[in-house]
């Protein structure tokens, strides 16, 4: 599989979490001691190991070979669209929240 770095590095334990290898940053300690993780042909089993582009995660007795590879112009550009959408709905939350406190704080009742 491929695998498109947007950033300079990602740690083995997001990669893993990002390919639905592991299923929360928790379990990656357990799944490290039960897998072989090769690293570029070398064995790992440091979770916060940075790898880069040109990396090659293989894990051999589940038979997955992650390839990290350097995403194109249009994949920047959709990346950098989502990134800005999530940021805008990340905004309009907190100002739905930031407003919901207020009603709940303004609005009084007989004996309270």
């Amino acid at each position: 599989m491929d695998y498109k770095l947007f950033d300079d590095y990602i740690t083995l334990q997001s990669l893993l979490k990002e390919q639905g290898i592991i299923q929360t940053g928790g379990a990656i300690k357990h799944f490290l001691a039960q897998h072989t993780v090769l690293l570029n042909g070398n064995k790992e089993n440091r979770r916060g190991k940075k790898i880069y582009k040109g990396d090659l995660v293989e894990i051999p007795d589940i038979n997955i070979s992650i390839s990290i590879s350097m995403p194109n112009n249009d994949e920047i550009k959709e990346h950098q669209r989502n990134l800005i959408e999530k940021e805008c709905i990340a905004k309009k939350i907190k100002k739905l929240n930031k407003d919901n406190q207020k009603t709940k704080t303004a609005i009084r009742f007989p004996g309270t």
